[in-house]
C-alpha cells in the first residue's frame, strides 16, 4: 500500500508540476501585481493556492463527467484555453509595465480575490493543459474505483503542488531583489514568451485532435 502511496503521489507532481510551472506563475504574478502589498501578496498567494487545489481536485475527481455531461471534448477545451492561455502571454509579452500600470490603481479585498480567480488561477496557474491532465490522470484509475490510497496519494500529491505553488507565488518578490528591475523584466518577459508557446502548444493540439477523427472519416 505504501508503494501504491508513493507511485501516484509522484506521478501526481511529476505530471502537473512542468505544466504548472509554479516559479513562471510567481513572475507572472509579481509582473502583474507590481504594487501589491506583503499582506496583499500573502493573500494572494493563499487564495491562488486553494483556488488552484480545488480546480485540479475537481478535474481529478469529476472533470470527465461534467465535460461528458455538457458534450464537450477535450480537444474543444484545449482549443478555447489555448487561445485564452496564447492572448494572456501575448499581452504580457507586449508590455509588462502596461499590465502593471492598470493595477496600481489600486484594488479592494473583493476586487484582489477575483482577480486571483481570474486570470492568475485559471488559465495562468491551472490552465487547460493541466486540466486535460488532471482529467486523464482521473480517468486512468482502477475499473473498480479509486481506493483509499490512491485518495490518500492524491491528497499527498495536491499538497505538495499547493506548498511550491504558495511559495513561489508568495515569495517571488524576494527573487526580484536578487535579480535587480532589469533581471526581473528579462525573467518575466521570458516566461511571458513561454506562456505564449504552451497557449500555442495547447491550441494546436486542440486542432490536432479535432481534425484527427476527418482524416480517419476521409
Amino acid at each position: 500500500m505504501f508503494h501504491e502511496f508513493i507511485k501516484t503521489s509522484l506521478l501526481i507532481v511529476a505530471s502537473l508540476f512542468p505544466i504548472i510551472n509554479p516559479p513562471a506563475v510567481g513572475f507572472i504574478v509579481l509582473g502583474m501585481m507590481p504594487q501589491a502589498s506583503e499582506r496583499e501578496r500573502a493573500d494572494l498567494a493563499r487564495c491562488i493556492t486553494v483556488n488552484s487545489v480545488v480546480l485540479l481536485a475537481a478535474s481529478l475527481l469529476l472533470g470527465a463527467y461534467v465535460l461528458k455531461f455538457f458534450g464537450i471534448s477535450v480537444a474543444v477545451l484545449r482549443v478555447a484555453g489555448g487561445l485564452i492561455v496564447a492572448m494572456a502571454g501575448w499581452r504580457l509579452l507586449q508590455s509588462v509595465e502596461g499590465v502593471a500600470a492598470v493595477e496600481r490603481e489600486g484594488l479592494d479585498v473583493h476586487a484582489l480575490r477575483i482577480r486571483a480567480f481570474y486570470p492568475l488561477t485559471l488559465p495562468m496557474t491551472v490552465g487547460p493543459g493541466a486540466i486535460a491532465v488532471a482529467i486523464a490522470l482521473g480517468t486512468s484509475s482502477p475499473e473498480q474505483g479509486p481506493l483509499p490510497v490512491h485518495l490518500a496519494g492524491v491528497g499527498a500529491g495536491l499538497l505538495l503542488l499547493s506548498v511550491c505553488i504558495y511559495l513561489c507565488v508568495r515569495y517571488a518578490c524576494r527573487a526580484q531583489r536578487v535579480l535587480g528591475e532589469v533581471g526581473t523584466q528579462v525573467v518575466m518577459r521570458l516566461f511571458a514568451f513561454v506562456i505564449f508557446c504552451i497557449g500555442v502548444q495547447i491550441l494546436w493540439a486542440g486542432i490536432s485532435g479535432l481534425l484527427g477523427p476527418m482524416h480517419l472519416v476521409d
